[in-house]
């Protein structure tokens, strides 16, 4: 019996292996900004483009001049971060989008006024 116990583990990780990797294997991969990167002129960006949860948003700028930082609406709209707001600043930053809209801003002094803001929605 341990034997057939055993064989029944085995096959449900594998099933789960299996499911997992196909999830991923679905996953897009999208730079933000295209080969401008995230920038003042990235702003309209995610116009047009179709996201689903789990697909990768790359950020790629001069870290010395900007940054990334994961908001709520407000945040967006006016151009705050909240408290404990996730702030990316690596100049290459990778970001999974969950389900809905996802709000991204750059916080350097007037840089998110002057446009540098997306919002993404993913279904």
């Amino acid at each position: 019996m341990a034997g057939r116990g055993s064989a029944v583990a085995v096959g449900a990780l594998l099933l789960l292996c299996v499911l997992l990797h196909g999830e991923v294997a679905e996953s897009a991969v999208f730079t933000v900004g295209d080969r401008g990167g995230w920038g003042m002129g990235a702003g309209s960006w995610a116009n047009g483009k179709r996201f689903k949860a789990g697909d990768v948003l790359v950020f790629k700028y001069d870290s010395s001049a900007h940054n990334v930082v994961a908001v709520n609406a407000a945040g967006y709209k006016g151009c705050t971060a909240p408290r404990g707001a996730k702030v990316y600043k690596s100049g290459n930053d990778r970001v999974t989008l969950a389900r809905g809209t996802n709000y991204f801003i750059c916080n350097f002094p007037g840089h998110c006024q002057a446009g540098m803001k997306i919002a993404v929605t993913a279904a």
